[in-house]
């Protein structure tokens, strides 16, 4: 068992409870007040899971700044009021950012009995093989 600090727990709520409000946005069309919602707690629990210093290191390496500015621009997006460019813009900084993460992903779906032979059925294995190579180093 993982342990975790009561500040990682608060973390994984905020984390948990953003990625809600965000699905839960896009689910009613996407509505301005729960995007705006489920982005700030994302970013509030991302930062107590792994700490403010780690967060900021991570959003703010030279080779990740297109992927921040893409990221932290869709989020300022949506607090402004056009939640369909801004959600657009954070789902690209997203997988700009997280795009050596996604090797690992797919390796451990494919792991998973259902979901790993849904994954190499083929047209999906294709996509599912480009979309898990990975040229850059996390």
């Amino acid at each position: 068992m993982i342990s975790l600090t009561d500040s990682q727990k608060i973390g994984m709520g905020l984390t948990g409870f953003g990625v809600f409000f965000l699905f839960f946005g896009m689910i009613l069309f996407f509505d301005k007040a729960l995007l705006a919602i489920g982005n700030i707690l994302f970013v509030a629990g991302l930062a107590f899971v792994i700490g403010l210093e780690r967060t900021f290191r991570f959003f703010f390496q030279k080779h990740k700044m297109k992927a921040t500015g893409f990221f932290l621009g869709g989020v300022l997006v949506v607090l402004l009021g056009w939640p369909i460019i801004g959600v657009v813009l954070e789902v690209y900084g997203f997988f700009l950012l997280f795009r050596g993460f996604f090797p690992v992903v797919v390796g451990f779906i494919r792991r998973i009995p259902v979901l790993g032979s849904i994954l190499n059925l083929p047209f999906i294995s294709g996509f599912v093989d480009k979309a898990g190579e990975s040229n850059t180093m996390v």
